[in-house]
């Protein structure tokens, strides 16, 4: 295991930071984007009106957007079906299950998608796995689950071996 595998393509202030052009210019067609902290704030399941906008912003320009999500599948289909987005629930990340099903389902090319996530120990990692490009962002709220909290310790000591190596993570407002 090497700092490499959790290091993100890109980190971005917040997934709704992300616009089509940006995407598009880097030669990305899809997005899979992580549910808790990442699209919603893990403590409020109903969304954000910036997050409708987001969506619809990503429907105009032809960029499907597919949630990828550890949840199970009762709780994401609650906090997307009213925006009428597509997931995979169970996704195993760190592992490529949850990814591997999202590119089949849609026929993606790996070379056109981009995982967005608020992890390195799953979202980031498993899109390494999974040889598609990253987005680290920065999570909604600064409470977690309490299943989240013991990755978050790890994740701050492989953020440290990150920044040492390669200096401060750099938040963009886009790609």
């Amino acid at each position: 295991m090497s700092i490499e595998d959790y290091r993100p393509t890109f980190a971005v202030e917040a997934v709704y930071d992300l616009t089509p052009e940006s995407l598009r210019r880097n030669g990305i067609k899809a997005v899979l984007v992580d549910l808790d902290n990442t699209l919603i704030a893990w403590n409020n399941p109903d969304g954000t009106p910036e997050l409708r906008a987001w969506l619809d912003e990503m429907t105009t320009a032809d960029i499907p957007v597919v949630v990828v999500s550890n949840n199970k599948h009762a709780r994401v289909k609650r906090a997307v079906e009213k925006f009428g987005v597509d997931f995979v629930s169970r996704a195993m990340k760190p592992f490529t299950k949850g990814i591997d099903q999202a590119i089949e389902r849609y026929g993606f090319h790996r070379e056109e998608v981009v995982m967005v996530g608020d992890q390195l120990m799953t979202d980031i990692r498993a899109s390494h796995r999974a040889g598609i490009r990253s987005i680290l962002v920065k999570p909604l709220v600064n409470s977690d689950a309490w299943n989240t909290k013991f990755n978050r310790a790890r994740e701050r000591r492989m953020l440290a071996k990150i920044e040492a190596k390669y200096g401060k993570l750099d938040y963009q407002k886009d790609i």
